[in-house]
């Protein structure tokens, strides 16, 4: 029983190492066609990572504004008393942190801020950014600086991007938005070939959302006050003219709290500062990719040369015994 088991497996571990053997024989003698296919696509790899730009980051750390009490609407026993005049005020129960940030992923808000602080250009024009002269290197094949004008394409139709296409490019490569759960803190990142937009864009984002969701606010406290006065003016019923009047003096705080502040819904915990290093691209790292996928191409090119050849020769073979 033994010897036939041993006459089985023996003629199976001769094949593996004749195979291995052939294997190894192969990749040695097509060895300059896997080193040719590896420095060609390393070099390729080299030549893609240095023509992409630097990019930098600036991050901003927020911490939310605990409520004070009137910011968010009616609350606590003057909500009590609001529900008993019949008039449903809401905001109570609103999360101004989650809000925000919707609002500032919003193609409402964004458009806005790109508009607002004139970044038309040197998010749809710009190629590059000048750091010895700090300016920015504008493709003037679609946007004329001189003449501040954006150019046609052969068809006649401007070049000028609409908002939509504005705002894909911002969301895709310079926004993104983190949260961490355990500490309610919220991370701004801005990602942007020039260092000093970066910052500014970022702090102008903290900025803007803060005075979008007070203004937002306090629009909607106004128009409380003005609906409760008319109320008021309504009723001659001492005990609802009370009523009316502790809830338009809540209102009129809201008002006051949300003018007060500077910083609304975000505090800045960690402002955004000039990045000194980049954060992208990692040109090692695309060249060793690039280098692997070489040597692994040239591999697979070297075996259906290898088997091709096989093919061949056993035909001919089969011919000859034919």
């Amino acid at each position: 029983m033994n010897q036939q088991v041993n006459l089985e497996t023996t003629p199976r571990y001769a094949d593996d190492e004749i195979e291995l053997r052939e294997l190894f024989a192969t990749l040695w003698r097509g060895k300059w066609i896997i080193i040719l296919f590896t420095i060609v696509f390393a070099a390729a790899g080299l030549f893609y990572a240095l023509s992409k730009p630097n990019i930098y980051q600036a991050s901003v750390l927020l911490a939310p504004v605990q409520d004070e009490g009137g910011a968010g609407g009616i609350s606590g026993q003057l909500g009590g008393l609001a529900s008993l005049a019949g008039i449903n005020l809401g905001g109570g129960s609103t999360n101004q942190t989650i809000m925000a940030k919707e609002v500032l992923q919003s193609r409402a808000f964004l458009t806005d801020f790109i508009h607002r602080h004139n970044l038309m250009v040197p998010l749809m024009a710009a190629e590059a950014w000048d750091i010895k002269r700090a300016k920015w290197v504008i493709n003037r094949e679609v946007y004329n600086p001189k003449q501040k004008e954006w150019l046609k394409d052969d068809e006649g139709e401007s070049l000028k991007p609409t908002d939509w296409d504005m705002i894909k490019k911002f969301k895709e490569e310079h926004l993104s938005i983190s949260s961490n759960n355990e500490t309610s803190m919220v991370t701004v990142n801005i990602k942007n070939m020039s260092p000093p937009a970066a910052r500014d864009w970022a702090k102008n984002l903290v900025h803007d959302i803060n005075e979008h969701m007070r203004q937002q606010d306090v629009k909607k406290a106004e128009a409380r006050i003005a609906y409760l006065e008319g109320k008021l003016s309504e009723t001659n019923i001492a005990g609802m003219q009370q009523v009316f009047y502790q809830l338009i003096e809540n209102e009129t705080r809201t008002v006051m709290l949300a003018n007060a502040q500077d910083e609304y819904v975000f505090k800045t915990v960690d402002p955004a500062v000039v990045p000194q290093e980049k954060s992208e691209p990692k040109r090692a790292f695309i060249v060793v990719v690039a280098a692997m996928l070489g040597g692994m191409l040239g591999m697979c090119t070297l075996f259906v040369i290898a088997f091709i050849r096989s093919e061949k020769k056993d035909a001919v073979e089969k011919l000859k015994k034919d």
